[in-house]
């Protein structure tokens, strides 16, 4: 979160990728910088250490969200 926010504080596009067990500190952190609208698409907990099929299945499910939100 706190990296997707000072990216869009520079102006430039971003969506945080944040899991659903740290979701709720993203809420917190965005409120907390005056930013709770930032971009963000959840994923599943964990990610890292699930393995390469694992971590490329959950991207083929978030892809199109994660666009959808650079367009919106």
């Amino acid at each position: 979160m706190r990296d997707g926010i000072k990216i869009a504080k520079s102006g430039m596009p971003v969506v945080s990728l944040v899991t659903e067990d740290f979701w709720p500190q993203g809420d917190f952190v965005a409120q907390s910088v005056g930013m709770p609208t930032v971009p963000r698409v959840q994923l599943p907990h964990p990610v890292a250490g699930t393995g390469e099929a694992r971590m490329q299945e959950i991207a083929n499910n978030i892809v199109e969200e994660i666009v959808d939100r650079f367009a919106a």
